[in-house]
């Protein structure tokens, strides 16, 4: 198990919505989120199942990031995202959770650890936490994630199937 993941909007809500946000815990000993993942999250529609879900998950640590982050572009991030990055930057052996791709490109360029949901689904398989890739992969696009088919079959075969 690694030691600690930051999690951004996108991927907490695809993983709420898809029923397969238990791996999670599973794979990491801590979960970040930082306060403006949170309302993002809680900003959905009423009936929305992530914002329904996410205020009685007990082992999400929230944290609070500073309201004005250096050297963070917010034309090209959403404040989620800058505070994901910014904490991560900040903090040793901590992943992060990110599918947005200029988000993943700056986080990258600060030399951190991402991971993306088909990543993690990847891994969850491997490590036996979800019988299938395949189906597990079907449920994430279902609930909004998009995937390229190159990247997708990429993915199957590190999963194994």
């Amino acid at each position: 198990m690694t030691s600690s993941i930051v999690v951004d909007s996108s991927p907490l809500i695809i993983l709420l919505k898809s029923g397969l946000v238990h791996i999670l815990p599973a794979l990491y000993e801590t979960i970040f989120v930082p306060n403006a993942v949170w309302h993002e999250v809680l900003a959905g529609p009423e009936d929305d199942v992530a914002r329904k879900r996410l205020p009685s998950i007990d082992w999400i640590t929230r944290i609070s990031v500073p309201s004005e982050l250096p050297d963070i572009d917010y034309q090209k991030l959403g404040k989620g995202e800058a505070e994901v990055i910014f904490f991560a930057f900040g903090s040793s052996d901590v992943s992060v959770l990110l599918d947005d791709a200029a988000a993943r490109s700056f986080a990258l360029s600060k030399r951190l650890k991402i991971v993306g949901t088909g990543g993690l689904l990847v891994r969850a398989k491997r490590e036996g936490l979800i019988e299938s890739f395949s189906d597990a992969m079907r449920a994430v696009r279902n609930a909004g994630l998009w995937v390229s088919p190159e990247l997708e079959m990429t993915l199957r075969k590190k999963a194994g199937e």
